[in-house]
């Protein structure tokens, strides 16, 4: 959920100051500015924030009048679902495609990703950043460093132990770790406690906590320990695998910079390192517009309906320059990026 002024309208995070973001790029942001496409939406996020509100509410009451009963655990994949989007939520707030006004934007930010989710907004905020600024590069791109997945022939020769045992499985295993990622969102949010200023830290701390303390109060006084945990399983692994599934196609088996060249500039560093998913309306709604990952990257501030009117323009624009525009349905996407961590991993496979 990253805030920063290169995020707000023209120059992309992390962009040196005072460097031109370069002829290719310059053009297609002047088109998208007149097709006022760069304009933010607030009655469109109004909206979506109060049905998401009203959907989440309704859940909460259903869990409370169904009470000590197994039928309960029919709202959990429905909370899964609606967990998701109030991420996706959380997500655009800290883009700034919802509001310019850096204080609104983390006041919603925090509410859905602290006190709605149990994730923390400053964690998020700082690690995608990074992300934006540099993708796919392995040596500054949050997400692709060595971690429980590896995205390089290279991390994978220093796997040791479990890790070189998870690394020859990791396309299999991909999926089934995800069931974990609604945990281990909430595990950074309390571990970033301790890197935030202390102001920060009082805020995220206290939100956090209220979270898992109103979390625990609805289940435990509606249902059993027994039934209560249940629940909570399944909402928590059905939202990891929710997000996983959503981000999972964005970057993985596309382009890794040089760590030692990379000269690409704006347009080239967002196109060739992201990929795009063709889909109906019910794709834009599921996977929160990430869909349009190239579009994404390249106006991180550009509010999330209209990310689908800018595809042909950008799609126009590198057509032109002779850019490769990676766009792939939904299933091909996960064999895709499954298939490079499966590359990846093959080495260890054979020894």
């Amino acid at each position: 959920m990253p805030q920063t002024a290169a995020a707000v309208v023209d120059l992309p995070p992390g962009a040196p100051v005072g460097q031109a973001l370069g002829s290719e790029f310059t053009p297609l942001l002047r088109t998208v500015k007149e097709h006022g496409l760069l304009d933010r939406r607030h009655g469109w996020y109004a909206l979506r924030i109060a049905e998401n509100t009203l959907a989440l509410a309704g859940l909460v009451t259903g869990v409370v009048l169904i009470g000590n009963s197994w039928w309960a655990l029919l709202l959990a994949p429905l909370l899964a679902v609606f967990s998701a989007r109030t991420a996706f939520i959380g997500h655009d707030a800290g883009h700034s495609q919802i509001t310019g006004d850096k204080s609104v934007g983390r006041l919603i930010g925090l509410i859905h990703g602290n006190l709605l989710l149990g994730m923390s907004y400053a964690w998020w905020n700082e690690k995608h950043t990074r992300h934006h600024a540099n993708p796919n590069h392995i040596d500054k791109d949050p997400d692709v460093l060595a971690d429980v997945l590896v995205f390089t022939s290279g991390q994978a020769g220093e796997r040791t132990g479990f890790r070189r045992w998870l690394t020859r499985y990791q396309a299999w295993l991909f999926f089934p770790l995800t069931l974990l990622e609604g945990i281990a969102l909430k595990v950074h949010g309390f571990q970033d406690l301790r890197r935030q200023a202390p102001r920060e830290r009082a805020v995220e701390a206290l939100l956090l906590v209220a979270h898992v303390a109103a979390y625990a109060a609805l289940l435990l006084t509606s249902m059993s320990l027994g039934k209560a945990l249940a629940f909570a399983a399944v909402h928590q692994a059905l939202f990891g695998l929710h997000l996983g599934l959503a981000f999972a196609p964005n970057h993985k088996g596309m382009e890794m910079p040089d760590p030692d060249g990379d000269r690409w500039g704006h347009l080239r560093r967002q196109v060739l390192t992201s990929r795009n998913i063709r889909g109906s309306v019910l794709t834009d709604w599921l996977l929160g517009g990430l869909n349009y990952q190239i579009e994404h990257h390249l106006f991180p501030s550009m509010p999330r309906p209209h990310l689908r009117r800018a595809q042909p323009l950008v799609r126009a624009h590198c057509r032109e320059l002779g850019i490769p525009y990676a766009e792939t349905g939904l299933v091909d996407s996960y064999r895709q990026a499954l298939g490079h961590m499966h590359e990846v991993g093959e080495p260890l496979r054979t020894r």
